[in-house]
């Protein structure tokens, strides 16, 4: 068996081939137009354009319409379990006893109470909406809503 010598590697026969050489002349079989094809916008030397370009049409991402938002009052508004008025220790719930127990965030100014978990003690809500289900589960209890 033969050794490997450095200077007689090669690469298999096929595997490398020479670079296209475009506009070099009719020999080479790209000459002429180069492969560009004859006139129009994308024939020339600085012929393109923005992303999403169409001519001068109405771009795609422009005809379509636009869909959905981020409501700039969203922080306003939180949701309250009955649960978590369960863990309350008052008995008169208001927006600023549920900030105060870190239930609601800061910002929030109209909390609603949805029917999640159990309440067995009696709560008087102030100035906090229900859910149908929350407010019968309250009124069971022999709370109620001002």
């Amino acid at each position: 068996m033969s050794e490997i010598q450095l200077n007689k590697i090669a690469p298999a026969v096929g595997a490398k081939h020479a670079k296209r050489r475009v506009g070099r002349g009719i020999g080479s079989g790209l000459g002429k137009t180069a492969g560009r094809g004859h006139k129009g916008q994308k024939s020339r030397s600085g012929g393109f354009h923005k992303v999403g370009f169409e001519g001068g049409q109405m771009p795609l991402q422009r005809r379509l319409p636009k869909r959905g938002f981020t409501p700039l009052g969203q922080h306003l508004y939180a949701e309250v379990r009955l649960s978590d008025l369960q863990s309350l220790p008052i008995d008169e719930i208001d927006v600023q006893a549920l900030k105060q127990a870190n239930i609601v965030g800061q910002q929030v100014r109209y909390a609603k109470v949805i029917k999640s978990g159990e309440l067995s003690r009696k709560v008087v809500l102030k100035g906090i909406t229900a859910t149908a289900g929350a407010k019968a589960a309250i009124e069971a209890a022999g709370g109620s809503l001002d």
